[in-house]
């Protein structure tokens, strides 16, 4: 199970290192869009948050 693991990560790097260099445009865009849910989904908890304290 382990060993398949590896295996697993190694294609996932492979893959992105593939996609960065050959559409170095698109991965950035794909890297935005990452970074945009996350900062939504952490104002998110941030508003839910406050809403809980009020």
């Amino acid at each position: 199970m382990a060993q398949a693991k590896k295996v697993a990560l190694y294609a996932v790097v492979v893959f992105v290192l593939y996609t960065i260099v050959n559409s170095p445009a698109r991965a950035a865009d794909l890297v935005q869009v990452g970074f945009e849910g996350i900062s939504s989904a952490a104002q998110g908890v941030g508003q839910f948050m406050t809403e809980l304290v009020n």
